[in-house]
């Protein structure tokens, strides 16, 4: 899949400051848009328009380079496609760009993930054979080689108006409360859920329609092994549920969330006794210092009900920063420790008491 293009003929790297333009990094990503086929994938997900009509996929394609390039607006990608006119030829105007975006129905989106899929897949391939390989994410010092890290979170963005969609977010602010998955190997968007401000955070059916759409996206090559990765808004029964029945017989998938502590888990973490508290690990993998951070298994203490069969809940205590002070428990402030808790279905791994693992199963 490979388009074959003319518009990147005449161009030339020199340093005489002669017929220049600005933000040419731009060039980079409508290149590899190119040679990847995405161009071609995106030609036929558009309807073919009149003659007034420019290239829909170009059209998108750079407005999406535009949004890269730091633009907020529509008018903005205007501007700075104007900039470019001389590489990439006459800019596409805001209502062209209003139209194609109006055309973007559920269909047509969907169209859109599975191009987005189609040249992803041939993106890893070309990762592979890079001299320093494909780029496997480094835990704990450790390498976690075959592993895909899907990381899915919520954000805010305000809006200065009533624009579509905005309304209160629970931060007392107005705006949008979007939720995304990303690839945490490459820093990729895998998929991205439009919500109202007043959206949920912990809305079990938000996060699996995010997820089934992010694990569309991962070629099937590399689906073998997959971790995901959320905060605490991810620790509702419906999605570890749904996470735990993502495993099959050709795919293996481990979960670590959030988990909100009540009376009941600091109930249970004061039964620890100081013995079974060891060192966490560095993200190099070293050892942290024992007197400013800690690591304790809790699976079995706390009295929760209904959720995962062996499902573990470790616990990690660190010294209070100054911006703790203000919210500590009445536990903290008698143990002096800031408590966490992550939810996992990981068996071993690295960092947890007893388990100092060289794989994850």
């Amino acid at each position: 899949m490979r388009n074959v293009t003319a518009w990147d003929h005449g161009l030339r790297v020199g340093a005489d400051g002669k017929g220049i333009v600005g933000h040419s990094g731009a060039v980079l990503l409508r290149r590899l848009a190119d040679r990847s086929g995405l161009i071609t994938a995106l030609t036929r997900v558009f309807p073919a328009g009149g003659s007034g009509w420019r290239d829909r996929a170009a059209v998108f394609v750079h407005l999406a380079i535009s949004i890269a390039l730091g633009a907020r607006s529509v008018l903005e990608a205007e501007q700075l496609a104007l900039h470019q006119q001389r590489v990439f030829g006459p800019s596409a105007s805001a209502s062209t760009i209003r139209r194609l975006l109006a055309g973007l129905d559920d269909t047509t989106l969907a169209a859109v993930a599975r191009a987005h899929a189609r040249v992803r897949r041939i993106v890893w391939t070309w990762l592979a054979p890079r001299p320093e390989g494909f780029p496997w994410l480094t835990v704990a010092g450790k390498r976690l080689h075959g592993w895909v890290i899907v990381d899915i979170d919520a954000t805010i963005i305000t809006a200065a108006s009533k624009k579509e969609g905005a309304s209160a977010t629970f931060k007392r602010t107005f705006g949008f409360h979007p939720l995304a998955a990303w690839y945490a190997n490459t820093q990729e968007c895998l998929a991205m859920l439009l919500r109202t401000g007043s959206a949920g955070s912990n809305t079990a059916a938000d996060h699996i329609s995010i997820l089934d759409q992010a694990l569309q996206q991962i070629p099937g090559s590399s689906s073998a092994k997959i971790l995901i990765r959320l905060d605490g808004a991810g620790a509702t029964h419906g999605l570890h549920e749904h996470m735990e029945k993502l495993t099959t017989t050709r795919r293996r998938v481990r979960f670590t969330t959030g988990w909100t502590i009540t009376p009941a888990d600091e109930t249970a973490i004061a039964e620890l006794p100081e013995s079974v508290w060891e060192s966490s690990l560095k993200q190099d993998g070293e050892p942290h210092d024992g007197d400013h951070s800690g690591l304790a298994e809790l699976t079995g203490l706390n009295k929760r009900e209904g959720w995962l069969k062996g499902m573990r809940l470790i616990a990690r205590r660190v010294r209070p920063s100054g911006r703790h002070t203000e919210n500590l428990t009445d536990l903290e402030k008698k143990t002096g420790w800031k408590y966490s808790i992550i939810a996992t279905n990981i068996t071993k791994f690295w960092g947890v008491p007893g388990s100092h693992q060289t794989a994850m199963a």
